[in-house]
């Protein structure tokens, strides 16, 4: 038996982090046990790129995380406001309001002072210039609630994260798998673990779980998300397999969410198995609103641009694995090559050229190309032209009269050279798990609170259903993570006669 903690974490990314730093401000003994090694810590949120959607009214706000902002930068730059009206509208109509309305909430009403607290813990922020602004006609403007990241992205904020636990006197293990809780008379008192094969038993006077969801369990995807899920990539981790769900069902916690459901993007085709650490977001290939997305019969099977990216992206990763062969391409002309992220011009990226759309297909692997030649005249054909391109709003840009039209930035493929990126599924994490109130008390079958225990992070369930607002899971780790910690050191500290 080991010493006894007031709080262990199990878990080793934002969530879990966020959790443990709360929890030793409240006056708790804290320790994290992270399942991967040193050099491969910080889970599924090393990979990110860092962005956090929060509530903010312009300049004034992000000059609260970002002081260093310049008056050019700010002169330049439209940052609009993002109102907490607008981000539970945005949460309740991509999850098509299945979300639990009082997580929803949580996460909103917290998210500015959560990034303020990360910002105060020495975490640095920059504006997310590129993915959610775009320079057009000299200028920056923000769309889709997110304004900042953190610098060095998810890998930088993770860094920042331990280096604050460290400071602040969290302990922390590495290496260590956590196989169950401990159970006593007055509901959960520690964790077993697992460290080289050696089983151990820490105690504690409460425990959060903060481990990921089952993203990279090819059984349990195949089991709750549907055949074919066994072949997508895996975007991060290779270690969030879902123990911690499984830890607190076996202990009477209660399912929820869509486990039928995830987070999955378009990934580039050949990508390993499972995410690099030293490259996290190079196979993203997010830039499908100005392009075609073409599978193998060399048919368009999607509207392109029915929203932002970053209202489209998370769910259009299951419709490219649903197609032929698994696969698909996104097809553009010179006129937006200046507007693909970097990771379209990435090492191992899949892509091929042509000068005329002929000798574009003619290298496009596995297409039909006889049919990709008719979609892109019908397409071209479709486009209203009389209508200006504007790539920081929705702004109209469509086609008339085909079977799926584009709804906006519909510009015809028609400007040499021609470009193609071969795309697959790639899951970032999983939708289903456990349930948990307001105050990250995992909930049993009736609701009610299993004492001792906590959670936060990709585990939490019932906040997306189908889909999700960019950069909204970062924030859910970070609000519920950072409560979580409040709330089992105060319940910890509360039977031990010390003050929090």
């Amino acid at each position: 038996m080991s010493e006894k903690y007031d709080v262990v974490v199990v878990g080793g990314g934002n969530a879990a982090l966020c959790a443990a730093l709360s929890a030793k401000e409240h006056g708790a003994s804290v320790l994290l046990l992270e399942r991967a090694p040193e050099e491969k810590r910080g889970g599924n949120s090393a990979f990110t790129g860092g962005g956090f959607r929060m509530v903010h009214n312009g300049a004034e706000t992000v000059r609260s995380v970002v002081p260093d902002l310049s008056e050019g930068e700010i002169a330049n730059t439209d940052f609009g406001e993002y109102t907490a009206e607008q981000y539970l509208d945005d949460l309740g109509r991509v999850t098509q309001y299945y979300c639990d309305p009082d997580l929803a909430e949580t996460v909103v009403l917290n998210s500015t002072d959560t990034v303020q607290w990360l910002h105060g813990r020495g975490v640095r922020f920059v504006p997310r210039f590129g993915r959610y602004a775009f320079k057009h006609e000299g200028k920056f403007k923000f769309f889709g609630g997110t304004v900042v990241e953190a610098t060095g992205g998810g890998r930088g904020l993770v860094e920042a994260e331990y280096k604050a636990a460290v400071k602040f006197g969290v302990d922390i293990r590495y290496g260590v798998r956590a196989t169950g809780l401990l159970r006593g008379p007055s509901g959960i008192c520690g964790v077993r673990v697992e460290t080289k094969g050696v089983e151990e038993q820490i105690p504690a006077k409460a425990v959060v779980i903060a481990a990921g969801g089952f993203e990279a369990n090819r059984e349990w995807r195949t089991r709750y998300l549907g055949a074919g899920w066994e072949m997508a990539k895996v975007r991060g981790t290779r270690f969030n397999t879902g123990d911690g769900i499984r830890m607190a069902l076996d202990a009477g916690a209660q399912a929820y969410g869509q486990w039928s459901g995830c987070h999955s993007v378009s990934w580039e085709r050949y990508a390993p198995d499972f995410g690099e650490l030293d490259r996290p977001i190079t196979a993203s290939r997010n830039g499908y609103p100005f392009s075609l997305m073409i599978n193998a019969n060399g048919e368009r099977f999607v509207d392109e641009g029915a929203d932002f990216r970053n209202y489209t992206y998370a769910k259009y990763g299951r419709i490219v694995l649903e197609q032929p062969g698994s696969f698909a391409w996104h097809v553009f002309d010179s006129q937006v090559d200046h507007l693909l992220h970097d990771e379209y011009r990435s090492k191992g990226t899949t892509k091929v050229h042509g000068n005329t759309i002929e000798e574009l297909v003619a290298k496009m692997e596995d297409v039909n190309a006889p049919t990709f030649l008719k979609t892109v005249r019908e397409f071209n054909a479709a486009v209203k032209r009389d209508v200006s391109f504007n790539p920081n709003i929705k702004d109209g840009k469509c086609t008339e009269g085909l079977a799926i039209n584009k709804s906006n930035w519909a510009n015809p493929i028609e400007k040499p050279p021609f470009t193609a990126y071969a795309v697959t599924c790639g899951i970032t994490f999983t939708f289903g798990g456990i349930k948990i109130s307001p105050k990250t008390q995992v909930l049993d079958i009736e609701d009610e609170p299993l004492p001792g225990l906590y959670a936060a992070g990709e585990l939490v369930g019932g906040l997306f259903y189908f889909n999700y607002p960019g950069s909204s899971g970062l924030m859910a780790g970070a609000v519920f993570g950072r409560i979580a910690g409040r709330e089992a050191a105060l319940q910890s500290l509360s039977g031990s006669g010390k003050a929090a």
